[in-house]
C-alpha cells in the first residue's frame, strides 16, 4: 500500500489530535466539551481554529491522493508530496499554537500547493 494512503489516515486523525493539548487543563470539562466559553480566547481558541482548518483541508488532500494514484501519477512522488503535506500541516499547527500568523499562512499555502501537485501529478508523470 502506498505511503500516501497511510498519510490519508494520519491527516484524518490530525484534527482530533490538534485539540488534545488544549484539553490538558483542569478547567476542561468532558461533560461540556463544546462549551464556547472554554474555547473563546488564547491558546484554546487557536487550537480550535487549527482543528477546524484540519477538517476543511482534509477533503481536498484526500481527493488529491486518490485522483493522483488512480489516474497514474508517480506513486513515489505522490508519497513524497503526501509526507510533505503532513509535515507542513504539523508546522501549520505549531505556528497556530505559537500565535505566528505569517509562517502559519506560508505553511498552509505550501501545503495547499503540495495537494495541488498531487492532484495534477498524472499530468506530469512519465
Amino acid at each position: 500500500m502506498p505511503i500516501a494512503i497511510w498519510c490519508l489516515l494520519a491527516a484524518a486523525i490530525l484534527p482530533m489530535a490538534t485539540l488534545f493539548p488544549a484539553k490538558l487543563n483542569r478547567e476542561f470539562s468532558n461533560r461540556t466539551p463544546r462549551d464556547p466559553d472554554y474555547w473563546k480566547s488564547g491558546f484554546r481558541s487557536r487550537a480550535l481554529a487549527a482543528h477546524a482548518n484540519g477538517f476543511e483541508v482534509f477533503p481536498f488532500f484526500a481527493v488529491s491522493v486518490i485522483v493522483g494514484l488512480w489516474q497514474g501519477g508517480n506513486p513515489d512522488w505522490i508519497d513524497k508530496l503526501a509526507m510533505l503535506f503532513l509535515l507542513l500541516r504539523l508546522i501549520y499547527i505549531g505556528c497556530y499554537y505559537a500565535d505566528r500568523p505569517t509562517p502559519r499562512s506560508l505553511a498552509w499555502t505550501a501545503g495547499y500547493i503540495s495537494a495541488v501537485a498531487i492532484f495534477t501529478s498524472p499530468l506530469w508523470s512519465v
